[in-house]
């Protein structure tokens, strides 16, 4: 199960998914978070000391992680024909989230408590990328690895994403069962939602609302004024996130009733969410084929539509093959 934390800059979404990743972890579920925001900070969040050894960037690696991932697709000669919306197809090598699993050992850490929580990251956005590249030629490899997974019920993926409607430079915020757009009771933090929710509108993305820095009942009825049924939970201010962020976390079950509680009620919905492999295969095909009419097909020289296999669908009886 797939979860995104989005909104602007400063609302704390990726305090929210380190929150929500050591709330999995200390439940015993396994879970991979990965922080795909320019800003990288959900790893200093969930505890990894600043500057300690990491795992290589996916961004940073993306010629071995195509290799990999293509396998031996007859649709896809070489890495250098792929593109951040490739498709899977027979023969191509799909990923787990198992321990044994080449992409996980390759780039993801353990993170500091339970064992079974893990961590991947696209990569700073370096000095070498300044006037030259967007941020987003390292997210597309979070698109191309999730378009290449397997995850089935009881496995969660925690993505940390770019703020705002930023999020919106590929196909990647399709890629989730539920999508949490983290808001403060303002203006400006439902007109966010607003933004992301009518960008989205087509694209069958389970978006709700999490309201962060409550303070007052008020707080509450201004966002369920605002945003309606789309309210999922909301936080107020946390002793525990506060000491969380120095550095000195406690165990999950010293986190206010109310907050747990908030965050009991973002997993149900989670786990609620039934995925349609074969609609969300449809959406990669669909992004896929844009990108290919648009630029790729021109800046290869190719065809990419001849990436697509008709008589493909990834899910449980990919699995089983």
């Amino acid at each position: 199960m797939r979860i995104a934390f989005v909104g602007k800059g400063g609302s704390g979404k990726t305090t929210l998914a380190a929150l929500f990743t050591r709330y999995l972890a200390e439940s015993g579920r396994p879970v991979l978070a990965i922080d795909a925001d320019i800003n990288q900070h959900l790893g200093q969040a969930l505890g990894l000391d600043e500057g300690a050894d990491t795992a290589p960037p996916l961004g940073a690696d993306l010629l071995w992680l195509k290799n990999h991932l293509r396998g031996d697709n007859p649709r896809i000669p070489s890495a250098d024909v792929m593109i951040k919306t490739t498709p899977p197809g027979r023969g191509s090598r799909m990923v787990r989230l198992t321990e044994d699993d080449e992409v996980l050992r390759r780039y993801a850490v353990p993170l500091p408590g339970p064992a079974g929580a893990r961590m991947m990251v696209t990569g700073e956005f370096d000095t070498e990328d300044i006037g030259v590249s967007c941020y987003h030629s390292k997210t597309g490899a979070v698109e191309l690895y999730l378009n290449h997974l397997l995850d089935g019920p009881g496995e969660y993926v925690v993505v940390d994403m770019t703020a705002g409607a930023d999020a919106f430079a590929s196909g990647l915020f399709t890629r989730f069962d539920l999508t949490v757009l983290v808001s403060e009771p303002t203006r400006r933090g439902v007109g966010v939602y607003r933004q992301y929710q009518a960008n989205a509108d087509g694209h069958a993305v389970p978006l709700r609302v999490l309201g962060n820095k409550v303070t007052s009942p008020e707080d509450v009825a201004y966002l369920r004024e605002q945003v309606g049924p789309a309210l999922l939970a909301t936080l107020g201010q946390s002793a525990w996130v506060r000491a969380a962020e120095r550095g000195e976390p406690g165990p999950m079950a010293t986190l206010e009733p109310e907050n747990r509680a908030a965050l009991d009620t973002i997993l149900a919905a989670l786990d609620g969410a039934e995925r349609d492999w074969a609609a969300y295969h449809r959406g990669t095909v669909e992004f896929h084929l844009r990108n290919a009419a648009a630029w790729a097909n021109r800046s290869l020289g190719i065809d990419l539509t001849d990436q697509v296999d008709p008589d493909f669908t990834p899910g449980p009886a990919t699995i089983t093959a």
